[in-house]
């Protein structure tokens, strides 16, 4: 079962051609237009969460990130082959 929040995510990214990817304010301002800035957070959390269900990557600088470690900016696209399952191998993305 998912979240309005998360409905809105993958909605987006299954407009989007393969391999592209979204900001996170899209999403917010989809949702709610006026008073986007509070919804950041549960986005980030929602996020997150499709994350590590394995549905959705959270990339930094344009590469898959640790969803349980990012930091900072972020984007969202959709899983594809390739794309790490664990980050128990990788560095920790500090900034």
């Amino acid at each position: 079962m998912t979240t309005p929040i998360q409905d809105t995510i993958l909605s987006q990214l299954a407009a989007l051609p393969a391999g592209k990817s979204i900001d996170p304010m899209s999403v917010a301002k989809a949702l709610q237009p006026e008073r986007w800035q509070r919804l950041l957070g549960h986005i980030r959390t929602d996020a997150v969460e499709l994350a590590k269900q394995g549905t959705i990557v959270i990339l930094r600088h344009n590469k898959p990130a640790n969803p349980e470690k990012f930091r900072g900016v972020y984007r969202l696209r959709m899983r594809m082959e390739g794309d790490p399952v664990t980050f128990e191998d990788t560095a920790d993305d500090e900034g």
